[in-house]
């Protein structure tokens, strides 16, 4: 395996000592189920951005690093302290944000200090540290989090607030390798932006696991986990993308040249064939003839059929190397399966309402009032916090609305009746897919699943269909509570995209959070084909724009308004 690229740079320091060293890392779960196997991985000063498909074991991986889980096999060694951010973790509500930071000890020791409680205790607790409480904040305003007071409680931040705040906590500790896992989702725009300076300004060493291509155009090289092996690319992921397209083309040719060699080869081998067919109809008609001693004829037909036959095995060695060849050739393509959908009953007709909200507020305060008509694609926009998922799941019907009006969530609007004031009105089947995914049950498998939404469908229907969505054969068998993020994300959708009556207006929340970038790019095939009204609430521009968006608004200030193109 290849080492990976050096920096250009190489930071100064304690830091440029840090690294992390794979040996013969293996891990398997608890069931048995093999993740890593005699895996090597080496990582200098610098920043990493560490990709793959969903399921190879990237976040595994991180959690190995940072000792949060045991190798069954091999070891990892890391010179420096370590800090993590795993992608799901989820703090304590209750917990105050100075305990949060993990600086609360030291703050309560500096605050007795002042009071002039000069006990060993709190000298030994505050260390050096006694510009604690200055570098706390200094380091929230660098992410933003201006507002946070030390003493407020997690509960009263925002999803994005709270990942950032668990960043800030490690910013704090100034570990020597960073391990970031899926660092933006949930973030918006702007926070986004104050991740990736916090991410450029790094020093030491960082490995980041991603597929938010803005952050990885900041990285100074990508590893590819593909097919349980790391694959270095120098650069970030403009540059990886090049290199990508060069090797895929020469793997395409090898390809070519490969098949070309099997059709020789077979031709050859059959020609031997021929050869060696003449030969003994040769020998018979001189044996026969008796043109020769008996003795001598013999003997040419025993050299004629060791020498055909030598010639035979030849051939047919030279085929199955040039198999060999090919088979080799072919593992270096890429699988670029996508998902495939036909769903004319999605179809909606320009103009055609589709959603009402008639001065709607929301139980986070906002107001709103939309009418959406046609198959309308729309972002919907906003920093973290300002409502956006709350009025989804209001349109959906999962929340009331603050005024007490009604949501309703009827397929068809009653005849001449037209929505009122504090309601939201559907006029068509709806579907909607949380960030959380909640729509499946995680004891049933991936085309049970797809059947509680299409009851009269029968299974062969429901499996034909899946195959589209890349669930073929054993695939669909597989149980909802063993998939992979990308993977519980193709069911989902496939569970919504495939339910009876078929949608016509789909509503997804943060879709491409924990997709890895095949995933996100299927999405949008899936997507394009869709036929019926789209919102989607995301902090992924290139994701949005790829979309084809029609219609952009903003969720801002408590008012939806309609805004110019991102």
């Amino acid at each position: 395996m290849s080492k990976p690229p050096t920096r250009a740079a190489t930071p100064t320091g304690p830091a440029a000592a840090a690294s992390i060293v794979c040996t013969g890392l293996g891990f398997a779960w608890p069931d048995g189920t093999p993740v890593l196997d005699g895996f090597h991985l080496a990582v200098g000063p610098g920043r990493t951005g560490l990709i793959g498909l969903n399921g190879t074991g990237k976040s595994t991986l991180l959690k190995l690093i940072a000792g949060e889980l045991t190798p069954t096999a091999g070891g990892v060694k890391v010179v420096g302290e370590v800090g993590h951010l795993p992608q799901r973790a989820a703090l304590d509500t209750h917990l105050p944000v100075d305990e949060a930071l993990g600086i609360a000890a030291t703050r309560s020791a500096l605050h007795a200090i002042e009071g002039g409680d000069a006990s060993e205790e709190h000298f030994t607790a505050i260390g050096d540290d006694w510009d604690v409480e200055e570098r706390a904040r200094a380091t929230l305003d660098q992410l933003g989090l201006h507002g946070i007071d030390l003493d407020r409680t997690v509960g009263e931040v925002s999803g994005g607030e709270s990942v950032l705040l668990r960043l800030a906590a490690l910013l704090l500790r100034r570990p020597d390798v960073l391990l970031l896992d899926e660092p933006t989702n949930n973030l918006d725009r702007a926070a986004r932006q104050r991740l990736y300076d916090a991410v450029t300004g790094w020093s030491g060493v960082l490995v980041v696991v991603s597929h938010d291509r803005e952050l990885l155009e900041r990285v100074d090289r990508i590893a590819d986990f593909r097919n349980g092996e790391i694959h270095w690319y120098g650069g970030n992921f403009s540059v990886y993308e090049q290199a990508l397209a060069v090797e895929q083309e020469a793997a395409e040719r090898m390809v070519r040249v490969a098949e070309a060699d099997v059709r020789r080869q077979k031709r050859e081998l059959a020609d031997a064939h021929v050869t060696l067919a003449r030969r003994v109809r040769y020998g018979n008609k001189m044996y026969a003839n008796k043109r020769e001693p008996k003795i001598v004829m013999n003997a040419r037909k025993g050299e004629a059929q060791v020498s055909a036959g030598k010639h035979r095995i030849m051939h047919t060695e030279r085929l199955k190397e040039a198999r060999e060849r090919l088979d080799d050739a072919a593992e270096a393509i890429r699988d670029d399966d996508e998902i495939r959908i036909d769903l004319p009953h999605t179809a909606v007709p320009p103009g055609r309402t589709v959603l009402t909200l008639r001065d709607l507020r929301i139980q986070c305060g906002a107001h709103a009032h939309l009418e959406v008509r046609g198959p309308e694609r729309i972002a919907l926009t906003g920093r973290n916090g300002s409502g956006k998922t709350t009025l989804l799941r209001t349109i959906a019907g999962e929340l009331p609305p603050l005024d007490g009006g009604g949501a309703s969530g009827r397929a068809q609007p009653r005849p001449g009746e037209e929505s009122r004031p504090g309601e939201a009105e559907t006029h068509v089947p709806y579907r909607f897919l949380p960030q959380r995914l909640e729509v499946l049950d995680s004891t049933l498998t991936v085309a049970e699943n797809v059947a509680r939404f299409a009851p009269d469908a029968t299974n062969n229907r429901i499996r034909a269909r899946l195959a589209r969505f890349l669930f073929k054969g054993a695939r669909a068998d597989q149980q909802a509570g063993t998939l992979s993020g990308g993977e519980r994300f193709r069911a989902s959708l496939a569970a919504l995209m495939l339910a009876e009556p078929a949608p016509q207006l789909l509503m997804l929340d943060e879709p491409t959070n924990n997709l890895d970038m095949a995933s996100v790019r299927r999405l949008v095939t899936a997507l394009e084909s869709y036929e019926g009204a789209l919102i989607v609430v995301s902090h992924d521009l290139t994701f949005l724009r790829e979309l084809g968006i029609t219609r952009w608004l903003a969720l801002e200030d408590g008012e939806l308004t309609d805004i110019e193109p991102l």
